[in-house]
């Protein structure tokens, strides 16, 4: 983990991650999110990392989020434009599950949810939500 640190990870409400779900967050890390910011060259904020259960059900999440087991997290870079460039780098390299472009009322990506599964297929999902 180069540009990331696990705290950035943790669960907002302040419970204990699960070991389980701390190797997904190395692997999420290593895999996706630190290539991508190495290549992107500036600072990648992490909005939501893990979520327990409580917590995932407070902030509106669903019932078998990834955010549940570590493989995902929201970030964002700053601006929609630094956020389309991010997004463009991680579909780029190719290495998501599931990636989910938030958008702005205007049409600009507020925020991108981004995946990875350390076993099993990972899908290379794009979704855009309004």
């Amino acid at each position: 983990m180069k540009w990331f640190s696990m705290n950035e990870f943790e669960c907002h409400c302040g419970c204990r991650m699960p070991d389980s779900a701390r190797a997904n967050i190395v692997a999420l890390v290593e895999e996706v999110l630190d290539p991508a910011r190495e290549q992107f060259g500036g600072p990648v904020t992490v909005n939501s990392g893990y979520r327990c259960l409580k917590h995932n059900l407070e902030v509106g999440g669903v019932v078998n989020s990834q955010h549940m087991k570590g493989e995902a997290a929201d970030i964002t870079a700053g601006s929609p434009e630094e956020n389309k460039r991010l997004a463009e780098i991680l579909e780029q390299n190719g290495k998501y599950d599931q990636m989910i472009k938030y958008l702005n009322k205007d049409g600009g990506i507020r925020f991108i949810h981004v995946s990875w599964k350390r076993f099993g297929p990972n899908r290379k999902q794009v979704i855009v939500k309004g």
